[in-house]
């Protein structure tokens, strides 16, 4: 037994003991959170000018930045452009495994659009990038980790998205799976592929702009609070604003809880919640009309709220049409799946995207049978792989 179930059952038995009274806890931490929602809800300038002061001290902090519409703001689903073109893009990796017997990474990225009326099939568009021998390597002769294999897909997938979207008739609206911000990997070993991968990503959200596209970044079950913590700040007193990344009274309420409490949420099927900027130390790289911003939207149903996170740059939250009709698409798109919604567009490009094992494999066999071939080298599979392969185990 690989297992010790009775260390594990007596972790657990501990953990119900304390239910009932972490499950009050967070019951008046998020009382508190709603009440402080709804008295700062309209004092804007407030907001601003605390969370300016916090700036001051810790010009990193990660929080909602107040614009200009009030914290309580619900929009209802606007009308869809009815001639609107829906692009959305994802990817999958293989990542270099140095247990096989040749070593390679991958990236592929499915996308789908469709143009909404026009009584056409949706395009598909499969993009492949196979990495092998140097390509593999970093700056220092490290291999390439899941992280920046991971960061190659993310600008990969944005990319298409903006070669894709000068094909199309306008108004043209992009979505791709995740986070808008493109996340590096905190390795040494990374920075400066992950400055070149940030010069190129910016690049093409540029030309999405420049062609009068918008873009999105869909997140679905939203793990950041963002709000919640702009809340926080402005009840922290004058002398814990120097130290706020250890201030936390509001810890374990979440914004996702806030804006689609089971019994009251605060937006109902279909609104949209307030913009806002996204105050981060990312702001060095989006600047201007690529700066970050992003809303909640409750693609749930009536009494089964479900809020998501929507993250669109600047242009696209500055332009009312853009907004709406963003908001409007990703409202009909999620209302195809049914009672757990996401974006289906979104998903079909997953699954035209997706890697499976024997593709992963054929990919491996077709590599060392060229190899073989041109009297290439290939090396053998680690002693722990070739353990795991063994009948049984």
């Amino acid at each position: 037994m690989a297992i010790d179930f009775q260390q594990i059952s007596e972790q657990i038995k501990a953990i119900g003991d304390s239910a009932q009274e972490r499950k009050e806890t967070l019951e008046k931490r998020r009382e508190i959170a709603r009440t402080l929602f709804q008295a700062y809800a309209d004092n804007l300038d407030g907001l601003r000018e605390k969370l300016d002061t916090a700036l001051k001290q810790d010009a990193n902090i990660r929080c909602a930045y107040p614009l200009d519409e009030n914290l309580d703001t619900r929009v209802p689903t606007p009308a869809l452009a009815m001639d609107a073109t829906l692009i959305a893009a994802d990817g999958s990796q293989i990542v270099p495994d140095r247990h096989a017997a040749v070593q390679f990474g991958l990236v592929n990225v499915g996308a789908i659009a469709m143009q909404l009326n026009s009584g056409k099939t949706p395009d598909i568009y499969t993009d492949s990038q196979l990495f092998f021998g140097d390509e593999l390597l970093t700056d220092f002769g490290t291999t390439l980790s899941e992280g920046m294999i991971a960061l190659r897909r993310d600008l990969a997938e944005r990319t298409k998205l903006a070669e894709l979207a000068k094909e199309y008739p306008a108004p043209v609206i992009t979505f791709t799976d995740g986070p808008i911000e493109l996340w590096g990997n905190k390795d040494p070993n990374n920075a400066k592929t992950y400055e070149a991968s940030m010069e190129k990503y910016l690049g093409a959200l540029s030309r999405l702009q420049e062609n009068d596209v918008v873009t999105a970044g869909y997140v679905d079950k939203p793990g950041a609070n963002p709000v919640v913590r702009l809340l926080e700040i402005m009840i922290a007193p004058a002398d814990k604003l120097g130290e706020l990344r250890a201030y936390h009274p509001l810890l374990g309420v979440s914004d996702l809880w806030l804006f689609g409490e089971r019994n009251n949420p605060l937006l109902k099927s279909g609104e949209r919640s307030a913009v806002f900027e996204l105050q981060s130390k990312a702001k060095m790289h989006y600047k201007g009309v690529l700066g970050l911003h992003f809303f909640y939207l409750n693609v749930g149903t009536e009494g089964h709220p479900y809020p998501v996170r929507v993250e669109i740059p600047k242009w696209v939250a500055d332009d009312e049409e853009k907004l709406n009709n963003l908001h409007a698409a990703l409202i009909q798109q999620c209302r195809i799946l049914g009672h757990k919604p996401t974006p289906y567009i979104l998903h079909r490009s997953h699954e035209v995207a997706l890697v499976s094992f024997d593709e992963k494999r054929q990919i491996e066999q077709m590599l060392m049978l060229e190899l073989r071939r041109n009297n290439g080298e290939i090396g053998e599979i680690s002693g722990k792989q070739s353990a795991k392969n063994m009948s049984g185990k």
